[in-house]
């Protein structure tokens, strides 16, 4: 059973794992919405930034945990993709003119990539330290 403390770690990294990109992507449109890079060049760039983030993150995260890697990595992994699909339903697409199937096509499906990272962080430490 997952502690409160923990519950409120995973939480709070999550929503910085989804909101440093989100605000990072302010600086690449005007005030009236209007990209200032192309498009797909921004797409790039937010998931690098997502990237990074989420890898200091999940570093951070994980250099307290001694055992049950492999359960933390999906715990973690999968509560970071609620967190960010949750939130970008209720301020990003609001924001936007995107449906939701488009969101999910062209941003959503995308943070699984964080999600596959953590357990694979969890598998390796499984592995490295034979728990």
């Amino acid at each position: 059973m997952i502690c409160v403390h923990k519950l409120v770690k995973i939480t709070g990294l999550g929503v910085l794992a989804w909101l440093v990109p989100f605000l990072a992507a302010f600086f690449f449109y005007t005030p009236d919405g209007v990209p200032r890079i192309d498009v797909f060049f921004f797409k790039t760039l937010m998931i690098v930034i997502g990237t990074i983030v989420g890898m200091i993150l999940l570093v951070w995260y994980f250099k307290d945990i001694k055992k049950d890697y492999c359960t933390e990595g999906w715990t973690i992994g999968i509560a970071w993709f609620a967190i960010m699909i949750v939130l970008d339903l209720l301020i990003l697409l609001p924001m936007s003119p995107m449906t939701v199937s488009a969101y999910f096509k062209e941003i959503g499906f995308r943070y699984l990539a964080l999600t596959i990272t953590a357990i694979g962080i969890g598998r390796l430490l499984t592995i490295r330290n034979g728990t």
